[in-house]
């Protein structure tokens, strides 16, 4: 695309990225394929459902089937739940980074002297890079096991392209210590993921896999081409155990032809050790791995030369006439040009520019020092031993040589997915004022926000895309300044209700980050969803966490005017649960107030029925006036409250109420009588002698309290 048409693109892009990608479609349908059904699926997917024709020969076939197919790039090498465990994982890293960079930020503003950028700041990141690299796997060299045992199939993990990208991140921007051996760290990452280049094309791994392969059936190994052209390309990469113990396998090492070869199996010794003594720029080797390390370059420098001197000494030596094997003769010349810097020959070992890169570092330009002197290198050898096909860690590589972040960001989103770019940019911002500043400047285009803010959010939606990762999500809405704390809120209320440890965790998250009122929302939420759905008793629950008053009182009401109806022994056993969780906080006209005095009147009847003493009847009169008296009890309920307290009215031993309380109950009755009058009043369900056995028993108790009171 033209400059004229990208001016406001952060990076340049091309027109090869119009051109229609093709993805697989593994139904496993037999045609024909009548019709096909497309729709968004979790994340960054779309769900296809493939329809076949129906026929009569297809009664027994399956008619359709929905699959899923991923738009962002993921190739497979790490499964679902592998992709689940990698985003928990790597919570916890981020978390403690975010919260240590917010006291860097607090120290700044106290102190002049104190900037994110301190020596203090990228060892922290370093320990953040190393934890997110323990996630995806402790890989390590796939060569070490290669040709420990000829019979033996390899069991090395496979490595992911995931693990490779993070790796040549860490060594280049988060480990600072590294930077003076950068050339050899490559060396070591070609080790240990030249294998994922070999889907597409021929590498030194596969070179030594296949021959692992052949080893077992090789009789005369030294007479093998193969096997002297393999080794080559292991020395040419630096993979020089590898290497050795190739070379110890030459069949002049056997007992029985020591004394016919003994001047052939002295090259290859000399070579052996030559290659064992390679002198390494770099500060340690692991446990296995040949060569002489040096941390100071004039050490190194008079090391390599004394070394190349040994190496030239040795290939103008008369011994290679007396070698009568001319396999052996050849080989064993060929690998000491490789050591002397032979570019042709390297160039012809090589299978692609990476592993001629990696040869350059080592045998041809060891000094090599500076980013800009590494692009420059890596383009040459593009240009010489261009892959077969373009892969995304090479386009990874070439942005991280060039000093380009932009490119950087686009091929790790391109190739990797949001998840990858979200951790990386803590990585690639340390030391980096001019990543920091890119990375963090608020841009119009963009909504006001930074890339690194449109980068979470980005993968804070992926993550709430999908059941099992969404309760994370917040951990990176909570950093995005600007929209994350209202994005939250919409995530948290779009979450289902109807789940109680899912509702639990929803307010868990809400008390974290101190959104009280949307806790309270979604309490009433979960309130009404439960109330409506028949679950009386957990929807009264959260109304009351979320003191919702207003709709509390007017279940409260609900609920009493449906007891109201028939105040019946049965039909208040249905209500009673949710009377007593109630409670008698909400204020509404006739509402529980009553309801709860009337359930402790129930409760000394009952006692009364169970042959009590006089005490419990006493306090069912108390219970009887309290109701009687107070204005919240409706008038309706009057006539079935006395109906009940017949018992009590008709006390055998006393009369349980004296004259002022029978006046009040018979003044009750009479205002009720006046009250049937009117065409609203609603008569309760009671027996038709109901009204005359009441007022019976109310002039008899009147009279007995009469003389007792004489």
């Amino acid at each position: 695309m033209s400059g004229e048409n990208q001016g406001g693109a952060i990076v340049p892009y091309s027109e090869e990225a119009k051109k229609p990608v093709v993805y697989p479609l593994r139904h496993g349908l037999k045609p024909p394929i009548s019709r096909l059904g497309i729709s968004w699926s979790r994340g960054n997917s779309l769900r296809v459902t493939v329809f076949r024709q129906p026929s009569e020969d297809s009664e027994n076939e399956v008619g359709g089937k929905a699959v899923e197919v991923r738009l962002d790039g993921r190739d497979g090498e790490i499964s679902d739940a592998q992709w689940r465990r990698i985003a928990y994982g790597s919570v916890s890293p981020f978390a403690l980074l975010q919260s240590r960079k917010n006291s860097f930020a607090s120290l700044s503003k106290i102190s002049s002297t104190t900037s994110p950028f301190d020596a203090e700041w990228w060892e922290y990141v370093l320990e953040y890079s190393k934890d997110i690299s323990s996630l995806l796997g402790n890989q390590t060299s796939t060569t070490q096991s290669l040709i420990e045992d000829p019979k033996e199939v390899l069991k090395d993990p496979e490595p992911t392209s995931l693990k490779a990208a993070w790796e040549l991140m860490e060594s280049f921007y988060a480990d600072k210590l590294s930077q003076a051996w950068l050339p050899e760290r490559l060396v070591d990452w070609l080790a240990d993921y030249d294998s994922l280049f070999s889907s597409t094309q021929e590498t030194v791994h596969s070179k030594l896999v296949g021959f692992q392969k052949d080893l077992v059936s090789l009789q005369v190994i030294e007479d093998e081409p193969k096997y002297w052209e393999v080794m080559s390309s292991a020395l040419a990469v630096g993979w020089l155990d590898i290497v050795v113990k190739l070379l110890r396998l030459h069949g002049s090492y056997q007992l029985d032809q020591l004394g016919n070869r003994e001047t052939e199996n002295g090259l290859v010794e000399a070579v052996a050790v030559l290659i064992s003594k390679m002198p390494r720029m770099r500060p340690e080797l692991e446990a296995g791995k040949l060569g002489e390390c040096f941390k100071a370059k004039p050490d190194f420098m008079k090391a390599w030369e004394k070394w190349r001197a040994q190496i030239a000494k040795l290939e103008c030596s008369t011994f290679w006439i007396q070698c009568a094997h001319r396999q052996t003769q050849e080989g064993l010349r060929n690998m000491l040009q490789i050591m002397l810097g032979n570019t042709n020959n390297l160039c012809t070992l090589m299978c692609h520019w990476m592993e001629l890169y990696i040869a350059h570092f080592l045998y041809i330009r060891p000094f090599t020092v500076g980013l800009e002197s590494m692009y420059g290198l890596a383009q040459k050898c593009i240009q010489l031993k261009p892959m077969a096909a373009s892969h995304r860690l090479m386009g990874l590589l070439i942005g991280i040589l060039g000093e380009n972040i932009e490119v950087v960001l686009a091929e790790c989103s391109k190739g990797f997915g949001p998840w990858m770019v979200t951790h990386a940019i803590e990585v690639l911002t340390a030391g980096s004022h001019q990543a920091d500043t890119l990375l963090h400047e608020e841009r119009d285009n963009l909504g006001g926000i930074s890339m690194e803010e449109l980068h979470r959010l980005v993968y804070a939606q992926v993550l709430s895309s999908h059941p099992l990762t969404w309760q994370i999500a917040p951990i990176y809405l909570t950093s995005c300044i600007k929209q994350g704390m209202g994005l939250l809120e919409i995530l948290l209320y779009k979450q289902p209700v109807d789940h109680n440890q899912l509702l639990l965790k929803n307010l868990e998250i809400c008390r974290l980050y101190e959104l009280d009122s949307v806790s309270s929302n979604i309490m009433k939420i979960a309130g009404m969803y439960n109330w409506k759905h028949g679950k009386k008793g957990s929807g009264v629950y959260w109304l009351q966490q979320a003191q919702d008053e207003a709709r509390l009182n007017r279940i409260a009401q609900q609920m009493f005017d449906s007891v109201g109806r028939s105040i019946s022994d049965e039909s208040f056993r249905q209500w009673e649960g949710l009377i007593q969780l109630l409670g008698s906080e909400p204020k509404t006209a006739g509402g529980l107030e009553f309801l709860h005095k009337y359930r402790d009147f129930k409760k000394s009847l009952l006692q009364i029925r169970d042959g009590k003493t006089t005490d419990a009847a006493r306090q069912a009169v108390e219970s009887l006036i309290s109701l009687m008296k107070n204005p919240s009890t409706p008038q309706r309920f009057w006539l079935p409250l006395l109906h009940d307290s017949l018992k009590l009215l008709n006390w055998e031993e006393r009369p349980l109420l004296n004259v002022l309380r029978t006046n009040l109950l018979l003044n009750k009755l009479q205002e009720l009588s006046i009250a049937r009058l009117r065409p609203d009043f609603i008569e309760a369900d009671l027996p038709p002698h109901a009204l005359s056995s009441v007022r019976l028993a109310l002039a008899t108790n009147l009279g007995r309290a009469t003389l007792e009171e004489q």
